[in-house]
């Protein structure tokens, strides 16, 4: 495997930072245009009631009607409903009692206190810092132009997971197989599947390279 192309991430599925571990060259999306809903600046997390979307507020060119002419790399991260701090208890919430928590909890909640302008910029501060957590150092640049789906295709070496990893419409992807793992809240629902990279590091801690 040489070289994957993905979406920018905020805390992405385990998925996602699968390919960050198993692929060489990682090429990072920013010139495609903003959609909601998208794990750009979402992440699913496991709480006592069920899984639950934490969102990052975001301001887009011209407003979200026109979210289709606003590129990625130019959205800006909201301060509405101070989403901060409600992002941080839910983690609090669902992960006080995991093994890990405590471990992490200094090298995370810095993310929920200081203030980042661009969304990209955000998430890519947030994979530096899962990375290092986790163990894995791959090489990672950002697109200068965007590249079409049929062209990715066709570039030599390249695996185009851009809409694969999708929140609301997965495509299929056969080279992630689901490892269930110890969680939290598992005795209620079970395995949830492909959650955000902190149920895997706040349950497993530094054993969660093996999981990816």
């Amino acid at each position: 495997m040489s070289i994957a192309l993905l979406q920018t991430t905020y805390f992405g599925p385990v998925q996602w930072y699968q390919k960050l571990y198993r692929y060489k060259d990682i090429r990072i999306e920013q010139y495609d245009s903003y959609q909601k809903q998208t794990y750009r600046n979402r992440c699913v997390i496991a709480t006592a009631n069920g899984v639950q979307t934490l969102t990052v507020p975001v301001e887009v060119k011209g407003g979200e009607s026109n979210s289709d002419k606003c590129l990625v790399k130019d959205v800006r991260i909201s301060d509405h409903n101070q989403w901060r701090r409600v992002h941080w208890n839910a983690l609090l919430a669902a992960y006080s009692e995991s093994p890990f928590f405590e471990y992490y909890a200094d090298d995370i909640r810095p993310f929920f206190e200081k203030k980042y302008n661009f969304l990209v910029d955000f998430n890519e501060v947030i994979r530096q810092k899962i990375c290092e957590l986790i163990d894995i150092h791959p090489k990672v640049t950002y697109t200068e132009n965007f590249l079409a789906p049929l062209a990715a295709q066709s570039a030599s070496l390249t695996s185009d997971y851009r809409t694969v990893i999708d929140a609301k419409h997965p495509q299929p992807d056969a080279t992630f197989a689901v490892k269930p793992y110890w969680q939290v809240f598992q005795h209620k629902h079970g395995f949830l599947p492909n959650l955000s990279i902190l149920d895997l590091l706040f349950c497993m801690g530094p054993e969660s390279i093996f999981y990816l």
